[in-house]
């Protein structure tokens, strides 16, 4: 049977594979978990509930509820807000544990739930498989007064702008930015957040109506984005996904800059300002060559991990590193948020274009994007991906001629039997080249048919 939890949460199509049974287990296991140190001391345990604004969250979320209330776990439901607010408000008002309702970047039908413990840290495998197997046992069933209330947590998104301001080295007057919220969770806070910060506030992608969430706005759409900086004549733009916990940026000429950029900039911004700890900054094995080179260039080392923000927040927390985050835009600054949170990257990044009094153009000019090609070989058994002696033989190859303008990178699909075959060069076409000898390499020794 496949594991429950994902790499983030619990996702699925919503009403099909994430029903309302589902969530309802899924609250009511997650209270006899994590709220066990509450009771053991005799208090009523505590959760902070929010969602994103597709239409599909008012019903899970109101089954999670039920199913939290209904276990002896008082809820604050703060509405729609964004992941990382829903983190932060589980530390800050001291819950035993936090539920966010969002399927982040994907389509309005489908949706996820994602669970976070004491102190908005998400969960590590083994809690993630307590709850699991607690869907199965025997619920709990207090009575009279022990039940949970369920109350609104009306103030939640004040406390979170409050907290977002209070993490910026300084203000953004002066500047014009247009925000993309992709009619997501960001849609209220984002705009609040950089107008009190000084700054003059376009926003787009800010009407959400439940079923256009991500919808040719947002992180993974950003052509809309691009044309209203330049229509505006815009300092910047920030995207959001659907539950804010990302950030990409296009600068005043309409160029991205993802997130291994913004990386980049808020390193050495961090190095400058002595508050880089450790002078280390920790990314994935997917972010670009370029980066790294970078990084190098600039005396800070770089620590890589697997891909997924959870492994950079492990990585993090193990060495107490500050700075971190994915090429997809979650950047992660662990002494203001315990996960990626978007919002509060466009402002530390807009921060730095206010500092400096430089272009975000020329702040993302001190990384080279190298060109990365990525090639998925389908119907083949990733098991032997490491061990096939051809395999490896034509990364080395690769590898040998590549030298230091460019790097191979063959990963397993966790999911499907498929591998994806990353070149990176100095040139798309070199990189483009070496990803096809591969991938044809891989797919005649490997191939399942």
């Amino acid at each position: 049977m496949a594991r429950l939890f994902g790499t983030d949460g619990v996702r699925g199509l919503a009403n099909r594979d994430l029903t309302v049974e589902m969530a309802l287990s899924l609250a009511q296991a997650t209270a006899i978990v994590l709220g066990e140190e509450a009771r053991s001391v005799g208090n009523k345990p505590k959760a902070v509930l929010a969602r994103d604004p597709r239409i599909s969250g008012e019903f899970l979320s109101s089954a999670v509820a039920a199913g939290l209330a209904s276990s002896g776990v008082d809820v604050y439901d703060a509405g729609v807000i964004p992941t990382p607010a829903a983190a932060y408000l589980t530390a800050d008002i001291g819950a035993d544990f936090g539920i966010m309702i969002s399927a982040s970047h994907n389509a309005a039908p489908d949706n996820g739930i994602k669970i976070f413990a004491r102190g908005g840290h998400k969960l590590d495998d083994k809690i993630e498989d307590a709850i699991e197997a607690h869907m199965a046992s025997p619920k709990l069933a207090p009575l009279g007064g022990n039940v949970g209330h369920i109350q609104r947590f009306a103030d939640g998104e004040d406390r979170y702008v409050v907290h977002l301001l209070g993490a910026l080295p300084n203000r953004l007057d002066g500047l014009t930015v247009v925000l993309d919220c992709a009619h997501g969770a960001a849609s209220g806070v984002s705009p609040e957040a950089f107008r009190d910060a000084g700054a003059k506030v376009i926003v787009i992608g800010a009407d959400p109506d439940g079923i256009n969430i991500n919808d040719g706005y947002g992180s993974t759409h950003l052509s809309a984005l691009q044309a209203a900086v330049l229509e505006h004549g815009a300092d910047a733009g920030i995207a959001h996904d659907g539950d804010a916990d990302r950030c990409l940026a296009v600068d005043h000429r309409g160029e991205i800059i993802d997130g291994d950029q913004i990386m980049a900039i808020l390193a050495l911004s961090a190095k400058e300002r002595g508050s880089l700890a450790r002078n280390t900054l920790v990314a994935t094995v997917m972010s670009n060559l370029g980066l790294r080179i970078a990084m190098k260039e600039a005396g800070i080392e770089m620590l890589q991990t697997s891909v997924g923000d959870r492994y950079v927040l492990e990585k993090m927390r193990e060495g107490g590193y500050t700075l971190g985050g994915e090429q997809s835009g979650h950047i992660i600054f662990s002494k203001y948020a315990t996960t990626g949170d978007g919002v509060l990257t466009g402002l530390r990044l807009l921060a730095e274009i206010a500092r400096t009094g430089k272009s975000l153009a020329e702040l993302a000019s001190v990384m080279k994007v190298y060109p990365q090609v990525l090639v998925n070989v389908r119907g083949v058994d990733k098991s032997r991906v490491d061990s096939d002696d051809e395999v490896q033989s034509a990364v080395r190859q690769a590898e040998s001629e590549l030298g230091d303008t460019g790097r191979v990178l063959l990963r397993a699909s966790g999911t499907e039997p498929l591998v994806r075959v990353m070149v990176e060069a100095a040139d798309e076409g070199t990189a483009q080249s070496w990803a096809d000898r591969i991938a044809r390499v891989v797919e005649q020794r490997l191939s399942l048919k």
